[in-house]
């Protein structure tokens, strides 16, 4: 069964993986949500939320032009997931537990701010998956950890 494209991501281009280097910009950013679409669109639901994680780690100022045409993928996360939930679109994974992972274990640079967007997607994980099968926090490392999960912003 062919994939319907995501609307919030752009067209994948059928191109081998652009090397960026350090360099985090809009180049960076629109070639991560175009790598993003290639694994929906191959039945990779996880490996596209994975492109979305290197997406949302692009260092942009909210002015910039690729985010009025490309706004940060959070529509893109909360449609993958619903499409994905029941398990019929390929691989999935525990998103929820993904970024829980995601957000407690983040360093490098402008760490603040990544840990802040996958707090915010571990929101939305939560909320889009809520009821539609078993992907659950994980509960060790919170006790382990003592971590402290923040709340979800209006």
């Amino acid at each position: 069964m062919p994939m319907t494209p995501c609307p919030y991501l752009p067209e994948y281009d059928g191109k081998t993986a652009k090397r960026h280097g350090l360099e985090r910009g809009a180049g960076f950013y629109l070639d991560a949500l175009r790598f993003a679409q290639g694994h929906w669109l191959e039945g990779k639901p996880a490996q596209a939320l994975l492109q979305l994680n290197k997406a949302l780690s692009a260092d942009l100022r909210r002015d910039e032009a690729i985010l009025i045409e490309w706004p940060w993928p959070y529509a893109a996360l909360k449609w993958i997931l619903e499409k994905s939930a029941d398990g019929n679109q390929g691989f999935l994974g525990n998103p929820v537990r993904h970024f829980q992972h995601l957000a407690t274990r983040m360093s490098g640079p402008r760490k603040e701010v990544r840990i802040a967007r996958a707090w915010k997607c571990f929101h939305i994980s939560r909320r889009v998956l809520e009821g539609k099968g078993d992907f659950p926090l994980d509960g060790r490392q919170i006790a382990r950890e003592g971590i402290f999960i923040p709340r979800e912003k209006g």
